[in-house]
Formats: C-alpha cells, sequence, structure tokens
C-alpha cells in the first residue's frame, strides 16, 4: 500500500448531493470531539448550542464567479468550452481552453450566454506553459460585468456533470460572499443563512473574514505516491488587521478559532506566526497541511466532506487525527451523509 492510498474510499454514487437542501442549516452535522474520540450526529442550524462564547467563526469571504464559458470557435464553428481563472491589469484574461483540434493563437471564440445568445468574442493569444490561454475580450467592460452575462456556475463534474440550474447563482455562493476571484465555493460556508448568523451573534459568537479565492488545485487529486512528492497549487489570500486582531484578541479570552472551511485553514495557518499569532497578510499561498503538520492558528474546525486522494482529505486527516477521521467518514456513509459540495458538515471539536 502505498501513502496516498490510505486517503481512499468508497462513496456509493447517490450520497453525492446534486443538489442543496431548501435551508442551508438544515444539513447534518458530524460532531468530531478529538478529545473524547467521540462521532455524534446533529445539524448546522444546532451550532449556537454546540460553540460557546468568546468562540470566533473565520468564514472566506471569496465570492464565485460565473467562470464557466461556452462557446464556439468563430473559423471553424466546433463546439469551444472555457474555464476563467483572472485578469491581469492590462484586461487579459487567463483561461482554461478545451475544443476538438488544436486551437491556434489568434483564433476567436464567441462565448455564449446560458440562453445561447452570442454575447463576447475572445481572441486567443498565447497559450502557456502550463496548458492555459492568455485570451484579449473584444471589450472594455470590466471582467466581472462580463462573467456575469455571459458566464455560467462553474459546478463541479459531480453535480449534475457541471452543468447549472439557475438557481445555482445563488445557491452555491456563501451568504457572506463579497469579493470576486473564486471559481469554486468555500462549500462549508454554504450551509449559514443570515438567520443562523444572527442565532450565533446572538449567543456571543464572533463573526470575521478573511479572503482566499478557491482555485481548481484546491479539488485536484494527488498524482504522486508519497505526499511530499506533490506539487501543491498556490491561491491568492488575504487577512486585514482587524480581522488579525479580532482573533488574537479572542484567543486572549479563551475563545476558540473556528475555521469555517479548509480555505480558512490554509490562509490562517500560513499568515500564523509560530504563537499562532496573526497581523495583516497579503500574498499567494501554497501550504500543503499534511502529517505530521502542528496547527497554530486554528481550534475547531466546520468542514464539508471531501473527494478521497486530494490535499482537502489530507489536510482534514491531519487535524482531527487519521483514524477518528477515517472513522468519521465510515460513519458518515453508514448514515448516507450527503457528500462533497452540497453536501452535509462535520465539525472537529
Amino acid at each position: 500500500m502505498s501513502e496516498l492510498d490510505k486517503y481512499d474510499y468508497k462513496l456509493p454514487k447517490e450520497l453525492i448531493a446534486q443538489h442543496p437542501l431548501e435551508r442551508r442549516p438544515d444539513a447534518r452535522l458530524l460532531v468530531v470531539d478529538r478529545a473524547l474520540g467521540s462521532i455524534e450526529h446533529a445539524h448546522v442550524r444546532d451550532l449556537p448550542k454546540i460553540l460557546r462564547p468568546p468562540d470566533c467563526l473565520v468564514v472566506n469571504d471569496t465570492r464565485v464567479v460565473p467562470a464557466r464559458l461556452v462557446g464556439r470557435r468563430v473559423n471553424t464553428g466546433g463546439r469551444w468550452e472555457g474555464l476563467f481563472l483572472e485578469a491581469d491589469a492590462s484586461g487579459a484574461w487567463r483561461l482554461m481552453s478545451k475544443t476538438r483540434g488544436k486551437l491556434q493563437p489568434g483564433e476567436e471564440v464567441s462565448v455564449r450566454d446560458d440562453q445561447s445568445h452570442q454575447d463576447l468574442v475572445l481572441r486567443m493569444v498565447v497559450k502557456n506553459d502550463d496548458g492555459t490561454w492568455i485570451a484579449q475580450p473584444q471589450s472594455r467592460e470590466p471582467w466581472t460585468d462580463l462573467l456575469d452575462r455571459v458566464g455560467r456556475v462553474p459546478l463541479p463534474p459531480y453535480i449534475r456533470g457541471g452543468e447549472m440550474d439557475p438557481g445555482d447563482r445563488q445557491t452555491y455562493q456563501t451568504t457572506f460572499a463579497r469579493c470576486p476571484g473564486a471559481v469554486a465555493a468555500p462549500t462549508a460556508g454554504l450551509h449559514f443563512s443570515q438567520a443562523l448568523l444572527r442565532q450565533l451573534e446572538e449567543k456571543g459568537i464572533t463573526r470575521h473574514a478573511i479572503t482566499l479565492h478557491v482555485g481548481l488545485g484546491t479539488f485536484r487529486g494527488i498524482d504522486s505516491e508519497r505526499l511530499e512528492d506533490h506539487v501543491m497549487h498556490s491561491e491568492w489570500g488575504r487577512i486585514s488587521t482587524e480581522t488579525a486582531d479580532a482573533i488574537n484578541q479572542t484567543r486572549k479570552q479563551g475563545g476558540r478559532i473556528v475555521a469555517v472551511g479548509t480555505t480558512s485553514v490554509r490562509v490562517l495557518e500560513t499568515a500564523a506566526d509560530s504563537e499562532g499569532r496573526l497581523a495583516e497578510w497579503e500574498g499567494a499561498t501554497d501550504l500543503f497541511i499534511r502529517p505530521p503538520y502542528n496547527f497554530r492558528a486554528v481550534d475547531v474546525l466546520l468542514t464539508n466532506f471531501h473527494l478521497p486522494r486530494t490535499t482537502l482529505l489530507v489536510l482534514v486527516r491531519t487535524f482531527g487525527g487519521d483514524d477518528l477521521i477515517r472513522r468519521a467518514y465510515e460513519e458518515a456513509i453508514a448514515q448516507r451523509y450527503r457528500f462533497y459540495s452540497y453536501g452535509d458538515a462535520m465539525l472537529i471539536l
């Protein structure tokens, strides 16, 4: 057995959630207590009873952009698909591209919205060494406006083959999303409604936001047999002075830092010093959390269930303890929890 094989598991296909619940906080919550080695069943709506003041929720306020692009090659009429990754100061886009045949620099692509209306022409400029393309939109509008008009929600392929419903524009977005730039949702945050956030606030649970623009690499599988050989993806993040100071104060008061999602964990652990203290931070992180990592800034983790053989599962097992989290996943499957982006959640105390 390779080192990676122990991060594999079998999941019945019918447990992969294809749609969100009508009420976000109704998601089931597997409560895992590391100190007791126990596993209990609850719901996300029970968080005000489980957490205690002066605990602090740290959420990721990145906003998912409608990054999936569908269109036709102008010269050949062939189908083309793309995924917007980022825009630079000049307005050029970096994107992933998929089509039959070989796309040539200088070719144009006609992008169509979800009603099949032609609304944007992209000129393909150059293919990068990593397989992505630089493209120039034939419009001076801001990239956010263009994507809002012609882009589609970039659902992962295990949800309806990646094909969005109109409702996904709202449901594949957290209630606290503010900063556009993610191409995938920080899915643990999808469970919160405004009403639940108010209940937590009334209980004395504070909430502060960091930003990490989730990229495709977050969900990419690990190809190497050894974890140490995996080349980790990089994502841009930020912590404000206000958030850093508030988290430090929570620690001084004896409160726990509750990271909502693995993306919040990556930012907090990247920015923390050896004593777990935080300061204002902005930049790229390629932190790969794997055994025997020593967590400095996070005390509690709220997270969804993750795909096998991924860096996210490795992170969660490192945080919660290998045997305990393996047992938790077995329990979730036996009790038919809903898995992945639109699925249920786990709280690791």
